[in-house]
């Protein structure tokens, strides 16, 4: 993915984590921390997704600061 910081296994900078992300339309491939929420497993993260409120469950890589000086999440796939 363009822009994205790939993991490190070494340095620990980004990780995969599951987690629930407030936003209005999944439009978006990244997003700002304080609109995720990391979950311990997928089905954390499908159990706590609301979708009619605008909580959708994913799978992320982050955080990464970005050119801006914010922390960021990127997305790596929606769960279902």
């Amino acid at each position: 993915m363009r822009g994205m910081v790939p993991p490190d296994p070494e340095s620990g900078a980004s990780n995969l984590e599951y987690a629930v992300i407030y936003i209005p339309r999944r439009s978006r491939n990244r997003f700002s921390a304080n609109c995720v929420e990391i979950k311990s497993c997928a089905a954390d993260a499908l159990d706590s997704a609301d979708p009619d409120n605008k909580y959708f469950a994913a799978r992320v890589s982050g955080p990464s600061k970005s050119s801006e000086g914010q922390m960021i999440y990127y997305l790596i796939e929606w769960l279902e």
